[in-house]
């Protein structure tokens, strides 16, 4: 048996329409219904955010101080490094000039026996 109603293009867009509504009424309705759960979902979500909020900011502490306390090291270290470095400069000068001191003591004792040495010889030959 045949539709005796022929369905135009105008009574299915309406019904379309109306189907459109309806759907959106009921996700409407279900929405408000759920509104007191979504409160509290949102609370709890907000909640979470801040304690997450919060302990980045803790990390973010920890770290910063962290890498102060490495440059603070390395600083330290670079000194010791710079110190000792001195101190083996100093020790090279010091050993430096002693040994030139030795080697102008050396000439001059070697100066003195020789001046001796010819004082003796001159005074055998009178």
């Amino acid at each position: 048996m045949k539709f005796s109603r022929d369905h135009g293009l105008a009574e299915r867009r309406t019904t379309a329409t109306e189907a459109k509504a309806a759907l959106l009424q009921a996700y409407k309705a279900a929405h408000a219904a759920a509104d007191p759960e979504r409160e509290a979902r949102m609370a709890q979500r907000a909640i979470r955010a801040e304690e997450r909020a919060k302990r980045h900011a803790e990390r973010d502490r920890l770290k910063a101080e962290e890498e102060a306390r490495a440059e603070q090291e390395a600083r330290e270290r670079e000194e010791a490094a710079i110190a000792a470095a001195r101190a083996e400069q100093d020790a090279r000068e010091q050993a430096e000039a002693s040994r030139i001191s030795r080697v102008v003591e050396d000439e001059a004792a070697r100066k003195a026996e020789r001046d001796r040495r010819y004082a003796a010889r001159k005074a055998r030959q009178k």
